[in-house]
């Protein structure tokens, strides 16, 4: 039988709404299979995850959405099977929350200008541990009343045409794979042919980042262009990378659902297989 696997998801540790264990129900009541929890550069919901999973159908790839920069644009790299206690991708990581901290704290200075919010309305919206973003923000907009929903506020007071947001630290997408690679984890380019990315991923930079150690390609992803995706598809087939599909689930954060794009059996298995850092939580 097919198994359904979904390799992008989100919990509470970074801007998803559900805490690992609620994701972990909500995968089992969908239907899923395989799911990877890959949380914004933290692996702080690994372990209830796992708890979560223990005695149940569903398998939990360990994983983390990477933060990285390519020169004005934002870059993801999703990471799965690493070494979680690997020191230098620990020390990153942590100067990227750092950063992602700092910058919320920036931002919310901003917006108190001009609308009645405060730095404690983001935090009551965040989890303990969380790495805190724009996403705590347009809740805690909502809950102020100011937008309606969290993907308003990102269309309308958080759009960067507005002023209001300001950058965070972010390594370049190489070294991003580099470290990884050398935590002996599998990086897959996240959704890279969003409008705005797919003009930046052309054929010569990504055989640069593939010739750092890039194993793979979200290609099955709903901000995704279809132009976007034949040109993935076309670079993946000429470079043996694995093509992922995936959700990116947010729970109530976003309206993407669990499921809505899949990975197939033979992709996930290349990837468990080149996975040499951590072991997937499986029944």
């Amino acid at each position: 039988m097919t198994r359904v696997i979904d390799l992008h998801t989100h919990s509470s540790v970074s801007d998803g709404t559900d805490t690992p264990s609620l994701l972990v129900a909500a995968a089992l009541e969908a239907r899923i299979d395989v799911i990877a929890l890959t949380d914004h550069d933290s692996t702080a919901g690994w372990e209830e995850a796992r708890t979560a999973a223990a005695g149940s159908s569903l398998t939990v790839i360990p994983g983390m959405e990477f933060s990285t920069r390519l020169g004005w644009q934002s870059v993801h790299v999703l990471a799965y099977l690493f070494d979680p206690t690997d020191a230098e991708l620990i020390a990153e990581t942590a100067r990227i929350r750092s950063s992602r901290l700092t910058r919320a704290e920036g931002i919310v200075h901003r917006l108190a200008v001009d609308y009645s919010l405060t730095w404690d309305d983001v935090l009551a919206h965040t989890q303990e541990g969380a790495t805190v973003g724009r996403p705590h923000i347009a809740d805690a907009l909502v809950a102020r009343g100011h937008a309606t929903t969290r993907s308003e506020a990102f269309e309308a007071i958080l759009h960067p045409r507005h002023g209001y947001t300001i950058p965070h630290y972010a390594p370049d997408p190489e070294e991003a794979i580099r470290l990884v690679r050398a935590a002996g984890g599998v990086p897959v380019l996240a959704h890279p042919a969003t409008a705005g990315r797919e003009a930046v991923f052309d054929d010569a930079t990504l055989k640069r980042l593939v010739d750092a150690g890039l194993f793979g390609l979200e290609v099955g992803h709903r901000e995704n262009t279809e132009k976007g995706k034949r040109m993935l598809r076309s670079f993946a087939e000429r470079h043996d990378l694995v093509m992922t599909g995936s959700s990116d689930y947010h729970g109530l954060g976003k309206p993407n659902r669990l499921g809505e794009n899949t990975t197939d059996e033979a992709a996930l298995e290349r990837i468990v297989a080149e996975g040499r850092g951590s072991d997937p939580f499986a029944p």
